[in-house]
């Protein structure tokens, strides 16, 4: 029995081509697209999932009332891990690890840039890195030892056993290589080529005791069978207890299967964060394959009559109903494994460019059994899905009426053929919709005035070498006609490194926890920068020696610290008294899509990692950097010359936003052209079955686009049911997309009518080959058995 009914859907298949190709292109695509989404999702959702202690992991993090609301955040104080491990007994392990940073590594004559993390000794035996050589309990121990991946440790000792070898960091100290660790995952948060002890930055003073420099990662291993009830209230009073200058502030504990998903806090109460995404991302996978299956539901129950008197035989000689669901269940399957296969190759084929598109390294494991089986397992769900709803309507048919060729075609008002319809455009509207919010929001943010001038402005990193050698670097630069304004800074122009709530200054609210950007630049920041200067002036030590204790404030920190006149005024920071001598207009320094964060830019006697140039526009950015490179590699011979553009680090601010928009852009293409598909198979089975009313009708008169009209009308009556039932509902989804942008675009009225007309359109143009084609087919051919 199961090889007739094979043979027989073989015979199928290959009867009707056509729809078989529908059938199974639009099944394809769809679990293509299901697959494609559904790894991004399995990649996120494991995100730090490998370590083998990962239920007894967590993460100090910071809460405190700051800007009159509790504010959550993840860095701490640098001494929180020895108060951590000395107060709790249930706590077996505490492991710092400072931000990820770009370092010069020196291998006898070969210099090697790459990045990499200072961390406590434990950090290898708390997180399951795997160490190909030496030990995790003492790789780190001594302050001169390195880590090195797999990656780095080929570029510097090619095949060489790099064990025991010496290499120079920054060009400053030496390290013994101590341990080699298998390149990590890129489903970690931790992105490093070395480690290096923490230890060091205290043999160099760079490790203090200030409970308000929160500056660092703390991770805590509980000791086996420890509840976190058993010690949070101890952790919450730690901040108390050690902090005076902080009352209400407290610490809490948070475990790593949150950290990737679930890490978005709202006055101190975790409101979702990347999970939202991975929801919208899976109902996106989920409705993509439901249209495909509504695809094979329509077409299969459009061509009932096809088969009808088969069942009816099927029946009267014995099969019973069961059966028959069997068969054509059966049926359903065999198409979606074909389609299956065919999906396999297109995301093989597509996989690159989603990779390139959402930032990640996706692949799929053929060897793994668990992947066949998965695999299976949603080729027969599938095939069950599509195959559900015609394998009934098929399985019901009487037989007495169907052999007399009496079956009842459904004129209703209402059937599950138009309502299946009507979902699959429904949901591809809202998509239309979204994708164009979404760059219209990008589009808003993008014409934000920037508040500086980010044209010919480049910035290089600092090295102990150009801290030495700033000031010749400098001048050459300006001599030689090169730049046309240098400046040292603490951070890029797009980037805020630093911010305090511990700024004082007369009149200042005892109870002001107002938290400012905290930015610094040595000299002509206004003019290397093309700020705009609102009241006093630039700092400038060439005419005013005593510069390096200005401060300059940008117009929300005036209003903030309540200053009628902001010029002269002191401000309390690091022990410094700052001198306001200027004021500028509000630039943003990290997210365009939210509001200016009031602002304090200090002066020469802050802290500088950055070098900003404003570039000679009177000369080509190629020939400019030829001669820069030239100047840096005088100055700074062993790094390399490694200069960035402000305008391409500010247009990166929006990649988040363009990757949302590409995707939603994408699968609403592959959601409306799989609905075509469908459509497109409707509209020609739709022509066929009523060729001989056509002929009729062109014989009593009917001009071509009077039959073209008559076919296209029902199709465009269910889009246009569908742009009812998308428009409210693509209102209410990017209206509440939008509340997570405090600069957020208005959704206007055209965005709907385009929307709408082009949904009409893709429509038309789909049917209305079929209904042309139909209208001008000769009546005589179509009428002649008559």
């Amino acid at each position: 029995m199961l090889k007739n009914y094979f043979k027989i859907a073989i015979r199928n298949l290959y009867r009707n081509k056509g729809f078989s190709f529908i059938n199974i292109l639009g099944l394809a695509i769809g679990m293509a697209s299901a697959i494609l989404i559904l790894l991004w999702i399995y990649h996120e959702v494991s995100y730090d999932q490998f370590h083998e202690k990962k239920d007894r992991i967590y993460e100090a993090w910071n809460r405190d009332i700051m800007n009159d609301k509790v504010t959550c955040w993840n860095t701490t104080p640098k001494v929180l891990a020895s108060a951590l491990q000395k107060d709790n007994p249930e706590i077996e392990r505490v492991v710092r690890v400072n931000w990820n940073q770009r370092y010069l590594f020196a291998a006898g004559e070969k210099k090697i840039p790459g990045s990499g993390n200072f961390v406590d000794s434990g950090f290898l035996q708390m997180f399951s890195f795997q160490l190909l050589k030496g030990n995790p309990a003492t790789a780190l121990n001594d302050p001169h030892s390195v880590v090195l991946t797999v990656r780095l440790a080929k570029k510097l000792f090619g095949n060489d056993d790099p064990m025991g070898k010496t290499i120079k960091v920054e060009n400053r100290d030496n390290f013994t290589v101590t341990g080699i660790v298998k390149d990590q995952p890129n489903n970690t948060r931790f992105d490093f080529e070395s480690l290096m002890p923490f230890s060091y930055l205290r043999s160099i003073g760079e490790d203090d005791t200030f409970w308000g420099n929160n500056s660092t990662e703390t991770y805590v291993l509980l000791k086996p069978n420890t509840t976190l009830s058993a010690l949070s209230e101890r952790i919450k009073e730690t901040r108390r207890k050690y902090d005076k200058d902080s009352p209400k502030g407290e610490f809490f504990l948070y475990p790593i299967s949150r950290w990737r998903l679930y890490s978005r806090f709202e006055n101190g109460i975790e409101t979702g964060g990347l999970i939202d995404f991975v929801k919208l991302m899976s109902i996106i996978a989920g409705f993509i394959l439901l249209i495909a299956c509504i695809n094979f539901m329509n077409l299969s129950t459009a061509r009932s009559e096809k088969r009808a008197r088969e069942v009816g035989i099927r029946k009267v000689v014995g099969a019973r109903k069961n059966a028959l669901i069997g068969q054509f269940l059966g049926e359903s399957i065999l198409i979606a494994l074909l389609s299956g296969i065919l999906a396999l190759l297109i995301v093989q084929f597509c996989l690159p460019a989603f990779n390139t598109l959402t930032g990640k390294i996706l692949s799929i494991n053929y060897s793994s059994v668990k992947f066949w089986i998965i695999l299976i397992g949603f080729i027969i769900f599938t095939g069950l899905l599509a195959g559900s709803y015609p394998a009934f309507f098929l399985s019901s048919f009487k037989p007495v009426k169907v052999l007399k060729g009496n079956l009842q075609k459904v004129n209703a008002l209402v059937t599950p053929r138009k309502v299946l319809v009507v979902l699959q455009f429904t949901f591809a509207i809202i998509l239309i919709i979204s994708t164009i919010i979404v760059h219209k929001q990008i589009g808003y943010a993008r014409e934000r005035a920037a508040g500086y001038d980010k044209q010919n402005l480049v910035y290089h990193f600092l090295s102990d070498d150009l801290v030495k050698n700033y000031t010749p670097l400098k001048n050459e630069l300006l001599s030689a006609g090169i730049a046309s304004s240098v400046t040292k800074t603490s951070a890029p122009m797009t980037e805020g490194w630093s911010n305090s709530w511990g700024f004082e200054w007369s009149g200042k609210d005892p109870n002001d926890r107002t938290v400012y950007d905290r930015y610094c630049a040595d000299d002509k920041i206004v003019q290397t920068a093309g700020m705009q200067l609102v009241s006093g002036r630039d700092i400038d030590l060439s005419k005013y020696p005593n510069d390096s204790n200005s401060i300059i404030l940008n117009e929300s920190a005036v209003k903030g610290m309540g200053f009628k006149e902001p010029l002269g005024q002191i401000i309390k920071d690091n022990g410094n008294d700052w001198t306001v001598v200027g004021v500028v207009k509000d630039f943003i320094l990290t997210s365009p899509f939210h509001p200016t964060n009031p602002m304090v830019i200090e002066g020469a006697k802050g802290w500088f990692n950055v070098i900003n140039i404003k570039m000679n526009n009177q000369h080509s950015t190629a020939d400019n950097l030829a001669k820069m490179e030239a100047v840096f590699k005088k100055y700074n011979p062993d790094f390399p010359f490694e200069v960035k553009f402000v305008d391409e680090s500010y247009a990166r601010k929006f990649d988040s936003e363009k990757r949302t928009g590409t995707l939603a852009a994408l699968f609403a293409g592959l959601t409306i052209f799989i609905s075509c598909l469908g459509l497109f198979g409707l509209a020609t089975y739709m022509a066929e079955n009523r060729i001989k009313e056509i002929g009729i009708r062109k014989v009593l008169g009917a001009s071509m686009s009077d039959i073209t009209a008559l076919l296209s009308k029902d199709f465009l009556v269910l889009i246009l049911i569908a742009l009812a039932i998308a428009v409210p509902s693509a209102w209410w989804a990017m209206h509440t997309w939008l509340q997570s942008y405090p600069y957020r675009t208005p959704i206007s009225v055209w965005v709907f009518v385009i929307a709408g007309a082009l949904s009409l359109l893709i429509t038309l143009l789909t049917v209305s080959s079929q209904a042309i084609k139909a209208a001008i087919r000769n009546p005589v051919k179509s009428l002649r058995s008559e």
